[in-house]
């Protein structure tokens, strides 16, 4: 593994919101279950002085990812609605970053990179390290990590506190093997706090 360098890092918590967990219209199956997890590591970053980034989906009512407009999802995540909301649960520290991602009506974009400010926001703060996490392990987590690591960050995937969609079995285990195959590092909550110890 890595050295973690947690001075030059940021944690990565990607698209914690409530359409895509429990009720909402493109659940993510079993993704309540790992905010207590998020919420462990979120806390951890912060103790640590690490800037914490979310993602969001924030979706114009047409965008061209809803299956009304010929995409392949039920619409979600529809900006200023309550489904695009970060879940209740989910722990926010004081001081945090909001990227929001998919905004143009004719653009699908799954990574946190696409279309956004992340990599300048984390090249202004001398970000090396990210740690990500979130939904969906097979769509926006995937691409975020990949884009990451085509942009030279070391990249660890924080496998205790990912859920995927899986709209075809095993997705989730494939892209986890995309992500391995381009060199990301997995990561759990025990080995982070026994590595920084």
């Amino acid at each position: 593994m890595k050295e973690l360098d947690l001075k030059n890092s940021a944690l990565i918590v990607v698209d914690m919101q409530n359409d895509f967990l429990a009720g909402g219209s493109l659940e993510v199956p079993n993704s309540d279950t790992i905010i207590p997890v998020i919420n462990e590591y979120i806390k951890f970053f912060e103790k640590e002085g690490a800037l914490v980034v979310y993602t969001r989906d924030w979706h114009p009512e047409n965008h061209i990812s809803f299956k009304e407009n010929g995409g392949i999802w039920p619409k979600h995540c529809v900006q200023n609605t309550k489904g695009a909301e970060f879940h209740k649960d989910v722990y926010l520290p004081k001081d945090y970053l909001i990227i929001s991602k998919a905004f143009e009506p004719n653009i699908e974009a799954y990574s946190a990179f696409e279309n956004t400010n992340l990599h300048l926001e984390l090249q202004k703060r001398n970000i090396k390290n990210l740690y990500v996490c979130g939904v969906a392990t097979d769509y926006c987590v995937l691409q975020t990590v990949l884009s990451a690591l085509e942009l030279g960050y070391n990249v660890w995937l924080l496998v205790d506190a990912i859920k995927g969609v899986d709209i075809n079995p095993n997705d989730s285990e494939e892209a986890i093997k995309k992500m391995i195959n381009k060199r990301v590092e997995l990561l759990v909550l025990d080995q982070l706090l026994q590595k920084s110890c």
